[in-house]
């Protein structure tokens, strides 16, 4: 046992940040799961990654946390405290999990010696006997031992944790005793271990804030939307939406199907909307892949639906845990032929809820078919937010009246958008499928219909006013940041850092990918002389659709590496910085 309290007395921080690690089925997720619930219940903000292997069951988990007097968007550049159960496979989240001489590593020896990695790194290690500690506690677990090590290190007060492990345990008749006394002893232990990453006192709290995962704020904004019919197939990383739908949209009388696989269920949405309700589906890349030739149908029949793609590592099935924005190329032109679609791009996991009810409704009022583009670190990051706002959204889907005169289900209009009836309406009777039509929606192959009905479908989606939700647009400078979803927090932070530095800068999180606003672009980035794209994928997807479709200013970097390995805000900090004084 290291009983050194290096850095005692030290000023309390205003963001700490905690990784939890073991061996899968070492209970490391609950352990963060408690841990980010306590802080929550203290009064700080905070966010949970979870990182995994590729395994269904077993191999290496670890739970990445930090917690701040302050709301979070993202993790910082490396972590202050790493406490392992085990170490196994633990050099995996090498890179996931930089430490370094002001870092503190807390192990158990009797699992052998850290990894090389993290010996190199220079961290302080504190030798603590974990599961030694919990066997001498009949009924206990290891994982209840770290998460009593961790919060004491953080300075997390006890009654928050009690209160959580009670909650959580509460229909354990025999598990809560020994799990509080495994927290107890793991309290014990930090005190001993000592250590300067305690967090400052949370700040006064106006409303209640929320405990969410950006797939469950992606369901409830399906809900909020009116979607009232949801088919899935599960996936990693986006079956947590379909999993907190299935109870949430019985709750309102809606109903959720589980389909045989991604085929099935985009095309019983399509279906379902056909019908006249709102419809929905979630999946993730290999199953975006296979939905291709549905999408196309929802297009040409407009037909709105909605799909929640949280995008994880590709191609193929690629790494399924981990997170990379590399859907952005097949969202915005992945369907033969021309076929506008709307896309979106939560850029927070509270934004996932907002965003995702604004998409139901422009897939309503525009009769089309609307991407949304999470990606696992929103949809499996579970982060204490403020209270995500109350969007109202004027508008909804046109509806022919029954017996309408000589009804044309896709009549040419000014704004590209025509009725669209109910089934079993008298004198609304008509053909939606793939095939090109008339007004009538009889089929045709003549180019006059043919040219007719795709400038139509075009029209509706460019003539339409989007308003000022379309991007988040922040701040003053010559040097603009252009980056969408998970990519905007980090930016975020190194544009704050950047400013302390003396560097402004501008922000254009977009949030609305196609149709493409040029002039609204044109007009954020007016004065722009440099223009730094920021995005997680290989070759530059978000980069080449920006150049395809806009006239980006000045001189363009591009700042991007694939996934798993998080975008970090001090690389962009310094980023800014040295280009600034270039």
């Amino acid at each position: 046992m290291t009983d050194v309290k290096k850095g005692a007395g030290a000023a309390a921080r205003t963001s700490v940040s905690v990784a939890v690690t073991g061996s899968g089925g070492a209970g490391v997720m609950t352990a963060g799961n408690m841990l980010l619930a306590a802080a929550a219940k203290a009064g700080w903000y905070g966010l949970m990654v979870r990182s995994s292997g590729p395994q269904i069951r077993g191999g290496e988990a670890a739970a990445l946390c930090r917690f701040a007097t302050h709301p979070l968007d993202c993790l910082d550049d490396r972590f202050d405290v790493l406490v392992a159960v085990d170490w196994e496979n633990l050099h995996r989240f090498a890179d996931e999990i930089p430490l370094d001489s002001a870092s503190l590593l807390v192990g158990d020896p009797a699992q052998g010696n850290p990894p090389e990695v993290y010996v190199k790194s220079a961290a302080r290690y504190a030798q603590l006997g974990i599961k030694g500690i919990a066997k001498a506690i009949s009924g206990s677990w290891p994982n209840m031992v770290v998460l009593g090590v961790a919060a004491g290190l953080i300075g997390l007060p006890k009654d928050a944790v009690r209160a959580v492990v009670e909650k959580t345990l509460k229909k354990s008749r025999d598990g809560l005793a020994p799990s509080l006394a495994a927290v107890e002893a793991g309290y014990e232990a930090a005190s001993r271990i000592g250590g300067d990453a305690k967090l400052a006192p949370p700040g006064p709290r106006s409303e209640p804030r929320w405990l969410i995962s950006g797939n469950q704020a992606a369901g409830y904004g399906a809900v909020r939307g009116g979607v009232r019919f949801v088919a899935g197939y599960p996936i990693t990383p986006a079956t947590e939406v379909l999993e907190w739908l299935a109870p949430a949209l019985a709750d309102v009388g809606g109903v959720l199907v589980q389909a045989e696989d991604e085929l099935a269920s985009i095309n019983m949405i399509i279906g379902a909307s056909f019908g006249g309700v709102p419809s929905l589906t979630a999946t993730s890349g290999p199953g975006l892949s296979l939905m291709i030739e549905a999408l196309g149908l929802a297009v040409a029949a407009e037909v709105p639906i909605v799909v929640v793609d949280v995008m994880r590592g590709g191609p193929s099935t690629g790494i399924p845990a981990k997170s990379e924005q590399s859907d952005v190329s097949i969202a915005v032109n992945g369907l033969h032929g021309d076929a506008p679609r709307i896309v979106v791009a939560p850029n927070s996991v509270s934004d996932c809820l907002v965003t995702t009810q604004w998409a139901v409704h422009l897939a309503e009022t525009l009769q089309s078919p609307a991407i949304v583009l999470s990606d696992q670190f929103f949809g499996q990051t579970r982060a204490v937010v403020d209270r995500p706002p109350d969007a109202t959204y004027a508008g909804r889907r046109l509806t022919a009246a029954p017996n309408a005169d000589a009804y044309k289900r896709y009549a040419v209009t000014e704004s590209g958008i025509s009725p669209m009836a109910i089934p079993g309406n008298p004198g609304t009777a008509y053909t939606a499928d793939g095939l090109e039509h008339t007004d009538r929606g009889i089929p045709s192959s003549g180019a006059r219909d043919h040219t007719i009905q795709l400038a139509k479908r075009e029209r509706k989606l460019l003539g339409h006013e989007y308003g000022d939700f379309w991007a988040d647009i922040e701040g003053e400078g010559d040097i603009a940041v252009v980056t969408f979803g998970s990519c905007t927090g980090p930016v975020r932070e190194a544009r704050s850092r950047a400013a302390a530095d003396g560097v402004q800068t501008r922000l254009v999180s977009m949030r609305l990918l196609a149709p493409a606003q040029a002039d609204r672009l044109a007009k954020a980035l007016a004065g722009v002389k440099r223009v730094l794209v920021v995005e997680q994928n290989h070759s530059g997807q978000f980069l080449k659709y920006l150049r395809s479709e806009f006239q980006l200013p000045g001189e363009v970097k591009s700042f991007r590496r694939p996934g798993p390995l998080p975008i970090r805000a001090d690389e962009l900090h310094h980023q800014l910085v040295d280009w600034s004084r270039a």
